[in-house]
């Protein structure tokens, strides 16, 4: 088997209990146990398009990358195994958006490291379904129970807002900056104090925020938001929606679905992959920049003052200036050079 996550590691310690059964895979999955598990059938929901990207390959219409999974997909389904998110009430809004689509009296595994908060989970889902903890592993924990009631799913009530500036925020839970603006993105949009043409893109854009604000402040900007995260990709179209601005929201694994070239290309990228530290989405906004940038176009990010950009800024760009920095964070900006004939 490929490397698994501790998490999966303990569901296989249960494998013979899945054999005969058809089994939903849902929540924060970060690996490919859904494609390798023995069982009569296996369906996975993701709201994560890189891993619905590597689950496909095997999976086919198995898989469903979406922000909410669509009762047609889960017939038929009689276990879910749930992964737990960082976030408890991104747990909360998957899993009563699940139990909306489910079965009464559908099995129910939840597996996620102890640190995530799912020991918590028979708390959050009291009234719903019952849990008891079965296993303990790895720093993680897994709980089974069953579907108690049927369970009514409202979206529209999950929404939260908040402003930044004179711009409307609209996030959904497990949004990065979900409930404020977080210290990173506002250093970040301080740097802006001079008027912006031409058109910018936004990478892991979470609730569209940089964008959003650039966008109000420069109306003749053109702007294209993207992220893997279906939450985040609702939140942003949310935002712009919110703020009357216009704009292409992207589905993309960093650069995986974008097609122009850019005067400006702006983030906040994740470190994270889950609870666990991951250069990767990073690594290829650096990287592959150049090539998405038009001539003397720039590449502008926040970061952790601690992660190794500046050495790949320079590997990638030649060169590149700290445009501003706290104790905590550095802006980091590199130009695409203009070739002279």
């Amino acid at each position: 088997m490929s490397a698994l996550t501790p998490a999966s590691e303990v569901i296989l310690r249960h494998r013979e209990q899945f054999c005969s059964h058809h089994l939903l895979f849902a929540g924060d999955i970060q690996d490919t146990l859904a494609t390798q598990i023995d069982a009569a059938s296996v369906r996975v929901h993701t709201n994560q398009y890189h891993h619905w990207q590597s689950l496909i390959r095997t999976l086919g219409d198995n898989a469903w990358f979406g922000l909410v999974a669509e009762k047609a997909f889960t017939q038929g389904c009689d276990t879910l195994i749930y992964y737990w998110p960082k976030s408890k009430q991104e747990a909360r809004f998957q899993l009563r958006s699940l139990f909306s689509v489910l079965p009464k009296g559908i099995n129910i595994f939840i597996v996620g490291e102890n640190r995530s908060g799912v020991r918590s989970v028979d708390k959050l889902m009291d009234g719903m379904a019952t849990f008891q903890k079965i296993d303990s592993a790895r720093r993680c924990s897994l709980f089974y129970g069953q579907l108690e009631h049927e369970v009514l799913f409202e979206q529209d009530n999950w929404w939260n807002s908040y402003q930044v500036e004179n711009t409307i925020v609209n996030t959904l839970p497990g949004v990065f900056s979900q409930n404020e603006l977080d210290v990173g993105s506002r250093l970040l949009l301080s740097t802006f104090d001079k008027p912006l043409s031409g058109n910018l893109l936004d990478i892991a854009c979470g609730a569209g925020v940089l964008a959003a604000v650039l966008g109000k402040k420069n109306p003749e900007l053109a702007l294209t938001l993207s992220d893997v995260n279906s939450a985040a990709i609702a939140s942003s179209k949310a935002t712009l929606k919110a703020n009357k601005l216009e704009g292409k929201v992207v589905v993309s694994n960093v650069y995986s679905n974008i097609e122009d070239k850019f005067d400006w290309i702006i983030s906040n990228p994740p470190f994270h992959e889950g609870l666990r530290t991951s250069l990767l989405a990073a690594d290829d906004l650096i990287r592959q920049a150049p090539s998405y940038l038009k001539p003397g176009g720039k590449l502008r990010i926040v970061a952790n003052a601690f992660l190794p950009y500046p050495d790949l800024l320079d590997k990638t760009f030649g060169t590149h200036e700290v445009i501003a920095q706290t104790g905590k964070f550095k802006v980091y900006q590199a130009i695409k050079a203009i070739k002279r004939s």
